[in-house]
């Protein structure tokens, strides 16, 4: 980790749980962090990631402030019980918005703030949800999980397409379990009890999981991490 001392990283949703965790691990780090999300309280930029125009005054103020991004980390997600066959267009407009536009317009901010200064060795990071490699049998996870699904996609596709720009930028997907807690995030009580039978990650294991990857020598390529608990099922 020693190549990143004073490097700026850029955090979405990192007002708590895993953007937190993700946030406070590279500070340990001697890291630079800027951490976004909606809710400001002890986070420096408050943003709606569901406004472009926020996104890139986000970017405009990081580059002015700190010259820019050398790691982005798309932590942000929404998660609404829209069915698909009685949810609410807005539901899904809600999940799609934040879960897979505002993703892509962090990564190509973050690529452009890259490749204007010469960075070769920045790290792309998605963090992502099981629901994105499996459909849960589930009616109110089916949008979601697609969304997901897109975002797996999206990390495979910015992989090739940073090899086909000859960079040596590296792109990551890091899969985790707590998809609950985004779900039903204003009851967690109904979200805690979705795991109560079982030992859950905490956002440390993740953010662990994170310091892992960006130390990993910049010739090793991880293009995906699965996580989740010892006792989960599936």
């Amino acid at each position: 980790m020693e190549r990143w001392r004073d490097r700026l990283a850029l955090v979405t949703g990192a007002s708590g749980g895993i953007g937190a965790a993700v946030a406070r691990a590279l500070v340990q780090q001697g890291l630079k962090v800027v951490g976004c999300a909606r809710t400001v309280g002890n986070i420096e930029d408050g943003c709606d990631l569901s406004n472009e125009e926020d996104i890139l005054s986000m970017f405009s103020a990081v580059r002015s402030q700190h010259s820019g991004v050398d790691i982005c980390i798309n932590n942000a997600g929404m998660a609404r019980p829209d069915t698909l066959l009685s949810g609410s267009t807005s539901g899904w407009k809600d999940m799609f918005n934040v879960n897979v536009l505002a993703l892509s317009i962090c990564t190509r901010e973050a690529y452009q703030s890259m490749k204007e200064r010469n960075v070769d060795d920045g790290h792309i990071i998605n963090i992502n949800s099981m629901c994105g490699h499996r459909v849960p049998p589930k009616s109110v996870i089916h949008f979601y999980s697609a969304t997901k699904y897109a975002v797996t996609a999206l990390t495979e596709g910015l992989r090739q397409e940073l090899l086909e720009a000859q960079t040596h930028i590296r792109a990551t997907s890091l899969v985790e379990t707590q998809f609950a807690f985004k779900l039903y995030d204003k009851d967690p009580g109904e979200a805690a009890a979705t795991y109560e039978h079982i030992k859950c990650l905490r956002p440390e294991d993740v953010a662990e999981a994170v310091l892992y990857v960006l130390s990993t020598p910049p010739h090793v390529q991880v293009g995906d991490i699965q996580m989740r608990p010892t006792e989960q099922v599936t």
